[in-house]
């Protein structure tokens, strides 16, 4: 038959066909006939993939001598017509002797053309009557592991097809395949591979720099998202449940700590516009950290820095930019203390990762400025030059007193993609085994391997690295080792130690790297804050919330986020401007000054809750020869309010001629630099004369005579009618009859009431300094003679 030529032993469909058909004679002319057929007409009669074979378990993954193999999984019929006598089989493949004969094999594990391998015989298969088009049957095979007729230690191809016949086409034909790997180590290796797998407990960006005003600060959250990832059944809380029951090295964002940390007391989630609503998941935040205290009690942590920073991206966009490396020690500064704090143990923060391990001069550079002696690299990066025919131990010594862990690319990358589907989580298990089981056999010397996966596993992908692990630590090849020990063994003297060119770096990575604008925009936010905060009376409760904000925005998390990265950036630079302009100063309108000297209120606000100092408030003249501050051009004058309040500040001044001048208020801080908007307003001077004073004063003395007349003559007229009431005069006086006489205004005789009106009560006369009436060049009440001392603090806002 034509498939003998594509096996490896029995040819099992032929004798599946002979044994089924019973047709001897009619089937012989076929069969001659089908012989003299190219090997390849098997798939060309019955198409490829005419029946697919998908994979759902197959356990144990790396069997050992005396064991059951068992596989299970579906067949799904993809042509129109029925399949009938159909049954699936199971088939040993040929020895795999080295890893990239792993990673051939794989490329075709459903190839019909490549080589099918041995069936294992009738006993263990699965037959069905009719596949019927577009329906899925399960199978489920179990076989003795002796019964496979496996050899020597290794990795054997081990396949499952399904044959049949169709109406077109009446003979018992392969009609799919899948094929994946089977390791093999029937006993204890003589020795064994020493493996280190990193498990990453990491998220995306999830906190703002917004807190409330309250003594409490509550945090603001950009979603609730980080919720759901801790939630049972959540991607994060599907790693804490996995790792663990595993042998790992725990590597966490201390970051997701803190948020996570945040979210076990009062927190809000952002909102459109500037509404916050309030978050209800504390309980679910505090089982989270619970549980991972006690996953992690006893076992090594590696922290990395804050907020898991682009060390490429700041490496290749960002040491140009002042202060950007800074910010990279900070982050490394908080890492310890926040994972102590939330997770009670001690991690170690020796290590850097860079993305996917790839790795130039100016990565490791950047990596190590911050304290790091160790750089987590991969071996697709750091390449092996030497000509090797064995995988190296991890540790390399690559000077200046670094040491390069190199993970191992192929077993780093063995569960990336959508591993949702049973099948492909199968096929991604069992290779992973098997290239581990590879390196072990390549040589006698027992070498260190870190696995470095990928930094935010699907709850899928993390499923199937687990049920690895699971395998890998009963297998009979493999021991766990923690990290540090790793980096600490002794490198290979025959392996690469030199870092690759800026060039080889991948345009794939360089091209989702943080541009040098968003360096730019951090350096200008940093500035701001670095401002702002010497006025603070309580600094941290600025500092702290926007330093953190600061790492998010450098965070690995941002790649292929651009916009997104954006808009954050955006949002701390504003809310940081927001609060920068709750202190400033309360605008003028123009002020009259009339007179030589008099005193300017310019009012300082501040709706901050906590109070400002440090700050000074400067009043300058655009023209001192009009208009002098304080005797100066300008005058300065120390400022603090309280929070919540304003402070009216005011300033000496003094004219030295009539008109308008632009006096400019502006803040600064102590050392010099400019707060906030400055306040402009104009000052008219109109400045009383020599002249005017000499009216002024002939006016009020006329009225200080005036006055005084009108008492002497009133004084005369009661004296005189006093001495008219003692009786007549000498000769004999009037008849007491007598009219009174209506003397003329001027004679001796006495007033009559009732017809005079030119007296004044005396009340009524005014005296100099009593009382006098306001005068229309009296200085208006903004700039009313006073003290020109600051006024107390505690005036309360208007809002």
């Amino acid at each position: 038959m034509a498939e003998a030529a594509d096996f490896q032993g029995t040819p099992s469909p032929a004798r599946r066909w002979l044994r089924r058909t019973g047709a001897l004679l009619a089937g012989a002319p076929l069969l001659a006939g089908l012989m003299q057929l190219p090997a390849a007409t098997p798939a060309q009669a019955a198409g490829s993939d005419t029946v697919s074979v998908a994979l759902d378990s197959l356990s144990p993954s790396a069997p050992s001598d005396g064991e059951t193999l068992t596989v299970s999984g579906t067949v799904t019929n993809n042509g129109k017509q029925a399949v009938t006598d159909a049954h699936v089989d199971l088939r040993v493949g040929a020895l795999l002797s080295t890893r990239s004969a792993i990673d051939t094999a794989a490329q075709h594990s459903d190839d019909l053309q490549a080589s099918l391998g041995t069936d294992v015989g009738d006993k263990y298969a699965e037959d069905f009557d009719s596949l019927s088009p577009g329906v899925a049957e399960h199978f489920s095979i179990s076989v003795p592991v002796d019964k496979l007729d496996l050899g020597q230690d290794g990795v054997y191809q081990f396949g499952v097809s399904v044959s049949g016949q169709t109406s077109a086409q009446q003979w018992d034909q392969v009609l799919g395949i899948q094929r994946t790997f089977l390791p093999w180590q029937s006993s204890e290796a003589d020795t064994k591979t020493k493996t280190t797998y990193l498990w990453p407990l990491i998220s995306t960006v999830h906190v703002t720099a917004r807190t409330g005003a309250g003594e409490l600060q509550t945090p603001v959250f950009l979603n609730d998202d980080l919720a759901k990832e801790i939630s049972p059944g959540g991607r994060l809380a599907q790693m804490l449940a996995l790792g663990k029951e595993l042998d790992v090295t725990w590597v966490i964002d201390p970051d997701l700590l803190a948020s996570v940390d945040a979210m076990t007391r009062n927190y809000r989630i952002q909102g459109a516009g500037d509404s916050t609503t309030a978050g209800t998941h504390q309980a679910v935040a505090k089982q989270f950290l619970s549980d991972l205290q006690d996953a992690v009690a006893d076992r090594e942590v590696v922290a990395l820095p804050f907020a898991d920073p682009d060390l490429a991206s700041l490496a290749h966009n960002g040491t140009s930019v002042t202060g950007s490396l800074s910010h990279l020690k900070d982050a490394t500064d908080v890492a310890a203390t926040t994972v102590k704090t939330v997770l009670h143990v001690t991690a170690d923060t020796d290590f850097a990762w860079p993305v996917d391990g790839a790795v130039d001069p100016s990565i490791i550079k950047v990596a190590t400025s911050a304290g790091a002696d160790k750089v987590i690299a991969r071996s697709d990066s750091l390449q092996e030059t030497g000509g090797l025919t064995y995988t190296p131990s991890a540790a390399r010594p690559i000077g200046g007193g670094t040491t390069a862990v190199v993970a191992d690319a192929r077993l780093s990358t063995a569960f990336e993609g959508d591993l949702t589907n049973a099948d492909s989580a199968v096929l991604s298990v069992q290779k992973f085994l098997a290239q581990s089981l590879a390196l072990n056999t390549q040589t006698g010397e027992q070498r260190s391997i870190v696995v470095a996966p990928q930094r935010m596993p699907s709850a899928s992908q993390a499923q199937a690295m687990a049920t690895a692990i699971t395998a890998l630590q009963d297998s009979n090849w493999s021991q766990f080792q923690d990290l540090a020990s790793a980096a600490q063994d002794k490198p290979d003297p025959g392996a690469t130690t030199k870092i690759p060119s800026s060039s080889a770096y991948p345009s794939s990575l360089r091209k989702q790297e943080l541009p040098r604008t968003a360096f730019e925009q951090i350096a200008r936010t940093q500035d701001k804050l670095d401002n702002f905060q010497v006025i603070l009376t309580d600094e941290s409760r600025v500092v702290t919330p926007f330093g953190r904000a600061i790492n998010r925005e450098m965070s690995t998390s941002w790649r292929g986020r651009g916009s997104e990265a954006d808009t954050f950036r955006t949002g701390v630079e504003s809310w940081l401007d927001d609060l920068i302009g709750q202190v400033k100063l309360i605008d003028k309108s123009e002020t009259k000054l009339s007179g030589r000297s008099a005193t300017i209120p310019v009012t300082v606000q501040n709706n901050l809750v906590q109070g400002v100092d440090h700050l000074v408030l400067r009043l300058t003249s655009s023209m001192p020869t009009r208009l002098e501050i304080g005797g100066k051009p300008y005058y300065e004058q120390q400022v603090e309010v309280s929070g919540g309040h304003s402070q009216s500040v005011k300033f000496s001044t003094s004219a030295n001629a009539n008109g308008r001048v632009e006096v400019t208020a502006q803040l600064y801080t102590e050392d010099g630099q400019e707060y906030g908007d400055p306040v402009k307003f104009d000052v008219k001077v109109t400045e009383v004369t020599p002249t005017v004073m000499l009216v002024i004063g002939g006016g009020v003395l006329l009225l200080v005579l005036a006055g005084f007349r009108m008492y002497t003559h009133r004084k005369r007229a009661t004296a005189r009618q006093a001495e008219e009431s003692d009786g007549p005069d000498e000769a004999g006086g009037a008849a007491p009859d007598a009219p009174e006489s209506d003397g003329p205004e001027g004679t001796d005789g006495p007033e009559n009431p009732g017809t005079r009106d030119d007296r004044l009560p005396q009340e009524s006369v005014a005296r100099p300094g009593e009382d006098d009436p306001e005068q229309p060049s009296d200085p208006t009440p903004d700039t009313a003679p006073e003290s020109a001392d600051p006024s107390e603090t505690g005036e309360r806002v208007d809002r």
